[in-house]
């Protein structure tokens, strides 16, 4: 009889994810263990291997679709296994797979996907799944690129980025159709037809003003995610602001020594360090809410999430342990997650667990920020852009102007958990080491 897969469970609190390509057809003799499907979270891309040797029944999912833990994705008949209901099927292209599945009284069919665009008049280069990364299958997807056209360059025959890329650019080149010859001297010119125009939307009047776009992957759940955060906590946030200017110098010293490192030595990497002594210090920032139990629990371990922009929406990978962890430590790591989770190559182990987050939005400018804690924690701590300021030092009586490099910080906490003094007094510890690089030696 034949085995149902079904969507296994992806890690904590993770419910759902969207089908993001199907890589074998009704059919197909798969081994255990082969990629069938990729499936996008609000996490990772992730994926999913075949549990078995056989052959695949029947698919029930197509690119798109929103599946939940535990539905039946595809039906396999393992190997030696012949029984089964029989099924017409039409076989078509791996990534564009026309089946018939059951119903009532005899078959009917379901249209899985479409056929890739073709861009080229060569005929695929291979057939069956194609080896490459989720990253690589998504750029292909974005560049209307039929990974099966592509020349592999990659260990094991795996396509790299940088072919779709290659592929992508030689059609663009590739020479166009010649131009129709015009009508004889003298002929009429010819009239051309009438646009055909869509019937207007019910719910907008200038539908060609209008664009659609589904709410999927990272931009749903993070949707539903900053709902459930703005709904169920009371925000407040203290703000204050930090003379970097020592800081900064030291981070340009050693620069460098870190990128010989492997590490980049930004920012965040100081604010890293920075909130895991406030955390310790001040540890109902690193907690959660029980309301069932009506408890606070406090957590022993130091999780930083970190907010990273990346094509598919802002995504908060975790560096773990962070009070153990040096500055070159931290550097190199921050470096490596932040690339990863670009690439859509991050796992499920680099995005659970965060305990506290950290955003920087400096580098993309602003003043200042109000961001939204990431549920079900406390506290979050953002930080704009670091300026040059004029700063007055001295009293009444005697007094300078001097330049400095000062940086907003805000810090938006759980008033369900914390209270201003609470707030006023972790934002004032977090200053004091940033003002004074060397506490970051004491203090962690």
């Amino acid at each position: 009889m034949p085995k149902e897969f079904k969507l296994p469970d992806l890690g904590e609190g993770i419910h759902e994810g969207e089908i993001v390509e199907v890589l074998v057809a009704v059919g197909d003799r798969v081994r255990e263990g082969q990629t069938v499907l990729v499936v996008e979270t609000d996490k990772a891309t992730t994926e999913i291997p075949s549990p078995v040797t056989g052959t695949v029944h029947e698919i029930r999912v197509k690119p798109g679709d929103t599946v939940q833990v535990g539905s039946v994705l595809i039906t396999f008949l393992e190997e030696g296994d012949t029984k089964g209901p029989t099924f017409g099927v039409q076989v078509g292209e791996k990534t564009g797979q026309t089946v018939v599945l059951p119903g009532e009284g005899g078959t009917e069919a379901a249209a899985v996907g479409s056929p890739a665009k073709d861009l080229s008049a060569a005929p695929p280069t291979s057939e069956g799944p194609v080896p490459a990364s989720p990253s690589t299958r998504r750029l292909a997807r974005e560049l209307g690129v039929d990974l099966r056209r592509v020349t592999p360059t990659g260990p094991a025959g795996q396509v790299t980025s940088e072919d779709v890329r290659a592929y992508a650019e030689y059609v663009k080149r590739a020479p166009e159709a010649p131009p129709k010859p015009a009508p004889p001297t003298g002929a009429p010119p010819p009239v051309p037809p009438e646009p055909e125009m869509a019937a207007p939307s019910p719910e907008a009047p200038f539908p060609a003003t209008v664009e659609r776009r589904p709410l999927r992957s990272v931009r749903r759940t993070t949707s539903r995610q900053m709902a459930r955060s703005w709904s169920q906590i009371p925000h407040v946030s203290h703000e204050e602001t930090a003379d970097i200017t020592e800081l900064d110098a030291l981070r340009r010293r050693h620069k460098g020594e870190i990128e010989a490192a492997g590490g980049a030595l930004s920012l965040t990497v100081f604010l890293l360090k920075a909130a895991a002594a406030a955390l310790k210090a001040f540890p109902r920032f690193n907690a959660v809410l029980d309301t069932d139990s009506e408890e606070i629990l406090l957590k022993r371990f130091y999780h930083i999430g970190v907010a990273v922009d990346t094509d598919r929406g802002l995504i908060v990978p975790v560096i773990r342990d962070v009070d153990r962890k040096s500055i070159t430590e931290l550097a190199r790591e921050l470096r490596s997650l932040a690339q990863k989770t670009r690439e859509g190559k991050a796992g499920r182990e680099d995005m659970t667990e965060g305990t506290f987050t950290i955003t920087n939005v400096g580098a993309l400018g602003g003043t200042g920020m109000s961001p939204i804690i990431n549920y079900p924690q406390v506290a979050i701590l953002g930080t704009a852009r670091a300026r040059l300021q004029p700063v007055v030092r001295g009293d009444l009586d005697r007094y300078e102007i001097v330049p400095r490099l000062i940086l907003p910080l805000v810090l938006t906490f759980d008033h369900r958990v914390l209270d201003g003094a609470d707030a006023a007094q972790f934002l004032k510890f977090v200053v004091d080491v940033l003002e004074d690089p060397g506490r970051m030696l004491l203090q962690v």
